[in-house]
């Protein structure tokens, strides 16, 4: 499973240094400049963890903050990144929903730490595979478009968390029908997979008769396209 870390950090050069450190350290990194980039890069990419600057342009970090726990999204850590060092200023940012908080100028080795501490205590919580804004929790068994819950059944979520587990591999109705059915005690047809994708389509296409995430591969089956 991923664990994906945004960094909103409006000073390239600290970006970048958190990004060398994050990447030497196996994580996946994506950024952004400012609050309301941030927004947009949290909605697509579903992060674990936000490394996340205070002083921001557009957007402040207490609001971006706000906004990601509005909708009790608490699978996402925060980490707070502020040259204000007073303990009121830490104490505040930690109330409106940081896991943790570290001053400026920080030692990247201790941020680090930082990291690896707070995703020991929540990466349960960030059991995830993300496409192109679309996320699965196959323990928590939920399924996101953009953050909007897309309620599915028992067979479309399985049939989704399998083409998400193989992005780009092209599967015929045989090899779906074990995976859906694999102690079915009656013939199951080829048109009952048909079905399952079409409703499937219906909930994470934007157009389901021009379908992009999941596609028919003609005379052979189906793949999720990963862009």
């Amino acid at each position: 499973m991923e664990q994906t870390i945004l960094v909103v950090e409006d000073d390239q050069m600290i970006r970048q240094l958190i990004r060398l450190h994050l990447e030497k350290n196996h994580y996946d990194v994506i950024e952004a400049p400012d609050g309301e980039t941030a927004k947009e890069v949290f909605l697509e990419h579903h992060p674990c963890l936000v490394i996340l600057d205070l002083m921001l342009p557009k957007m402040s970090g207490e609001e971006f903050c706000e906004w990601v726990r509005e909708k009790e999204r608490h699978d996402v850590s925060i980490i707070m990144l502020s040259a204000k060092a007073r303990t009121g200023d830490k104490i505040t940012g930690l109330r409106i929903g940081a896991d943790d908080y570290v001053t400026k100028p920080f030692d990247p080795d201790e941020l680090m730490a930082h990291v690896e501490a707070v995703l020991r205590r929540t990466g349960q919580f960030c059991q995830k595979i993300v496409h192109g804004g679309l996320c699965i929790k196959p323990r928590k068994g939920e399924v996101l478009l953009y953050n909007d819950q897309i309620k599915l059944t028992k067979h479309e979520f399985s049939l989704l968390y399998y083409f998400m587990q193989n992005p780009n591999i092209v599967f015929n109705r045989e090899q779906l029908i074990e995976q859906l059915y694999p102690y079915a005690d009656h013939t199951v047809l080829d048109r009952t997979i048909d079905a399952h994708i079409k409703k499937l389509r219906e909930k994470i296409e934007v157009d389901a008769s021009r379908p992009e995430r999941i596609q028919t591969v003609r005379g052979m089956g189906y793949k999720f396209v990963s862009a």
